[in-house]
């Protein structure tokens, strides 16, 4: 069976053969994408949701910074610096409490955002690969068909020997797509998922931090207005 699918792509014709590469290459590719996501995705929601309970086992906001800080890698490190950023700026100003909580929870909303689109990089090649690679396959079928009743006109045989060898060629250019096509879907729709739930973690984590930068200045509203260090994140 192995021997008659590599004889049978050895005697493709030349269009026949350069969809098929297109395909094996997308494949592998789609393959490093999904093999790459599987673990990062795993890593990032394992971090989102362990960070989580770290920042609120924190005393205050400057300890629950500092921890997040520890690890650049986790998704909460660039939400929380965002929030961290607009905390201390609009502290410094000398905005009321108000203004200081709505203008976080924008900023905090931003992150989450930036987060997820950077999260999401490579996705867009998986739904690419999921949706054009049984069309590309087909193509090379339809014009390994072309190329077989060719030979037919010119051999002016119509018989199942000289028909036969051809299409089954043509018919590896479907089977190739599909096999790029099936997985590319599933793992595209595996990752939406946990995409999902990662941004579901992460704003989580914005009302978390949402709730400590409110008790923070509602606990500091008598004393000298404190910033949050940068370093710490």
């Amino acid at each position: 069976m192995d021997n008659s699918i590599i004889s049978s792509i050895m005697h493709a014709t030349l269009v026949a053969k350069l969809v098929l590469a297109l395909l094996i290459m997308m494949s592998l590719w789609s393959w490093t994408i999904i093999v790459g996501k599987y673990f990062s995705l795993s890593t990032a929601r394992k971090k989102a949701t362990e960070g989580i309970v770290r920042f609120i086992g924190a005393k205050d906001l400057r300890e629950a910074v500092q921890i997040l800080g520890s690890d650049t890698s986790s998704p909460l490190y660039h939400v929380a610096q965002v929030g961290v950023d607009e905390y201390n700026r609009l502290r410094e100003a000398g905005n009321s409490s108000d203004v200081l909580s709505d203008n976080v929870r924008r900023s905090l909303r931003q992150g989450v955002s930036e987060t997820i689109s950077r999260l999401n990089t490579s996705l867009s090649f998986l739904a690419t690969a999921a949706n054009t690679a049984p069309f590309i396959g087909l193509f090379g079928t339809v014009w390994g068909i072309m190329d077989s009743f060719h030979s037919i006109g010119q051999m002016k045989s119509a018989s199942l020997a000289v028909v036969a060898p051809g299409i089954s060629e043509a018919l590896v250019a479907t089977a190739v797509g599909l096999f790029v096509a099936i997985p590319a879907t599933v793992g595209y729709n595996m990752f939406l998922s946990k995409l999902s739930d990662i941004e579901a973690e992460l704003v989580n984590f914005a009302g978390v931090f949402l709730n400590r930068v409110q008790r923070e200045v509602n606990g500091t509203r008598t004393e000298t207005p404190r910033t949050v260090s940068k370093n710490s994140i």
